[in-house]
């Protein structure tokens, strides 16, 4: 891993403002005893900033590994940095003045905030989509590292992609008939209204579905995958197996696999109004399909290296 000077600068320093974020939005969970939409108020801003310190920190050290168009590189993190600030700025705002920051349509300037956050979050989302697409074209020389690499940044997509849909008028919502009215379009529960009984900490829906919840888990494959494979990479001292290449390249694969699998069916449940904690049968068939065909996966993974050792361009095949 590259030392951590040579990090994304703007991204480091943004993920150290949102440390700071983190304990100031701590200390509002225990001193400012304010209600919104059914939770504490200072509770967003706190887990936006949690999340905002891992995103962050992974992209500025994914930028390293950036081998062409770095100048382009520099600048689309500095972009996701800046618009985050922004995000984050906004609805740190709305907080203070006891105000919701998302889907708040009820006066034109909550409504004007509300878009400049959107706004935001397309330049954010765009910016990452800039630098996966670098990540695809950059060498890197371990392929398990490139695969996770990949395929984080990748589902990392697809997960913030998902906080478009929460901006869209809910069944509800529109059976009402009055959007050009309504205080508030959009959602992030399905089938039943925001701020109803919720899970403690993430605050996700008990009685129906929430968007929330790929949002969350695509989002933090970002992390995860690496991190997934920087634990096998510590095992290998330990087990023969894990040494050999091919089987790292194969496990990082199947967790790719069915991390993205998770990302789907999560989302499956969120959109039929299932809540996470109470999954019906059809949910808990998915699931037992995905476990088993991971545990067969991985299986089969570790049994690659059970043979003779290939040759250096067999193992590049691998990755093709």
């Amino acid at each position: 891993m590259h030392q951590w000077r040579t990090w994304h600068r703007p991204l480091v320093l943004f993920a150290a403002a949102m440390a700071v974020m983190t304990v100031v939005s701590g200390v509002g969970l225990l001193v400012d005893d304010r209600v919104l939409t059914g939770a504490a108020i200072w509770s967003k801003p706190f887990k936006f900033a949690v999340s905002f310190v891992v995103y962050a920190l992974a992209l500025a050290w994914m930028l390293t590994l950036v081998t062409r168009y770095r100048r382009t590189g520099w600048w689309a993190g500095t972009v996701v940095a800046l618009s985050s600030f922004v995000e984050m700025a906004i609805i740190t705002a709305q907080v203070v003045r006891g105000k919701r920051s998302h889907f708040n349509h009820a006066t034109p300037f909550d409504e004007s905030l509300f878009n400049a956050m959107a706004v935001s979050v397309v330049v954010l989302w765009t910016g990452t989509l800039l630098i996966a697409i670098l990540l695809l074209r950059a060498r890197i020389a371990d392929h398990a590292s490139a695969w996770a690499i990949r395929s984080g940044v990748s589902l990392a997509l697809v997960g913030a992609g998902f906080g478009f849909l929460m901006t869209q008028p809910t069944k509800e919502q529109r059976a009402a008939g009055n959007l050009d009215t309504a205080d508030v379009i959009g959602a992030h529960a399905v089938g039943v209204p925001d701020g109803g009984p919720s899970m403690p900490l993430t605050g996700w829906s008990t009685t129906g579905g929430d968007l929330r919840i790929p949002h969350f888990v695509g989002m933090h494959a970002l992390q995860l995958l690496p991190l997934f494979l920087l634990a096998v990479t510590a095992l290998a001292p330990r087990f023969v197996r894990l040494r050999d290449p091919r089987v790292r390249l194969r496990l990082v694969q199947v967790a790719s696999g069915a991390y993205a699998a998770v990302t789907a069916l999560v989302t499956w449940q969120a959109l039929r109004g299932r809540p996470l904690i109470h999954p019906d049968g059809a949910t808990l068939t998915a699931a037992a399909l995905t476990l088993a065909a991971t545990a067969a996966g991985t299986y089969g993974a570790l049994r690659t290296g059970s043979g003779a050792h290939t040759s250096p361009s067999a193992e590049k095949e691998l990755v093709s």
